[in-house]
């Protein structure tokens, strides 16, 4: 008998989620810090899926997520950060146990209302990552990142007053930007990955056009690639940004390029026939593209061979 896959528990508010832990209700009903939670606690209280309605920012000091490269190792050997946003469905670990978290910074959306973070906190691509994606901590990074928890723990703790919130507020910015920085840098010691991973998406573009995948499944989009590298499409493309200064949708459209030139200029094919066979369902959407890459029309391109 197939075995019945319980539905995900959602946590609506950072009260639901120290109940399940059997912590202290939090201060403050929109931010709080959770720490101090044991591997039995984790074990006996958190759902194997659940679902959150707030951001969640974690460092777990234990990761099995470390790469091995050839005969390298690009990530270090302890802990690292995850960052969850609202919606996000959380499960555990591949080993089938839940793994324990020594911070865990819960900030309810409701907090940033009236702040430009409130807007700004949804261009940090790593809030959509997978735990396979998790930045990995050297010494010295994990001491800027805890010393930015205790500060906010310890502003938290204060006597709330007219500047408690604007305090905070900068604090988790200051997080997001350092953990912008150190992703930058796990992208620098995972290039020799990463330009594997460059190879491949080169061939699974190819494979996609040269099979005519693109007859019935139109122009290739980055959630394809992503599913097929096995990455978040946010990683993928913020690891080509970091690699060639390109994210995922402009690599689609250089080979979309690519091979537009290709059947231009060695067939006879028609325009719209070029754009049909390479996934457009208009021609139209197809030679505005051509012509923003190229500055020629797909015809004056044509007509430059001859």
């Amino acid at each position: 008998m197939k075995k019945e896959i319980a539905a995900p528990l959602k946590f609506d508010s950072l009260s639901d989620a120290f109940r399940v832990f059997g912590l202290p209700l939090p201060k403050h009903p929109l931010i709080s810090v959770m720490h101090g939670i044991s591997d039995q606690a984790v074990a006996e209280g958190l759902p194997a899926n659940h679902v959150l309605s707030f951001y969640k920012i974690s460092y777990k000091p234990k990761l099995s997520g470390k790469l091995k490269y050839g005969q390298g190792y690009y990530d270090f050997d302890e802990g690292g950060l995850l960052f969850a946003s609202p919606g996000q469905v959380i499960g555990s670990n591949e080993n089938g146990g839940a793994v324990c978290s020594e911070f865990a910074l819960l900030i309810h959306p409701d907090f940033f209302l009236g702040y430009p973070l409130a807007k700004t906190i949804k261009q940090y691509g790593f809030f959509s990552y997978s735990a396979n994606e998790t930045l990995h901590l050297s010494e010295d990074e994990k001491a800027t990142m805890m010393s930015i928890f205790k500060m906010i723990q310890t502003e938290l703790d204060s006597r709330i007053d007219d500047f408690s919130q604007d305090v905070v507020i900068a604090q988790i910015e200051l997080l997001l930007n350092y953990a912008n920085r150190f992703y930058k840098r796990q992208f620098i010691t995972r290039k020799a990955v990463s330009n594997d991973l460059l190879q491949k998406l080169e061939v699974l573009l190819d494979d996609y056009f040269n099979n005519e995948i693109s007859l019935s499944q139109g122009i290739p989009t980055v959630a394809y690639l992503a599913d097929h590298l096995n990455l978040t499409p946010s990683y993928l493309s913020d690891m080509l940004r970091s690699l060639t200064g390109q994210n995922a949708q402009q690599h689609i459209h250089d080979k979309l390029i690519e091979k537009a030139k290709e059947k231009l200029s060695t067939t006879n094919l028609s325009v719209s026939e070029v754009a049909y066979a390479l996934g457009f369902e208009h021609s139209q959407s197809f030679s505005k593209l051509f012509k923003t890459k190229t500055n020629l029309s797909p015809l004056e391109f044509r007509q430059s061979f001859n």
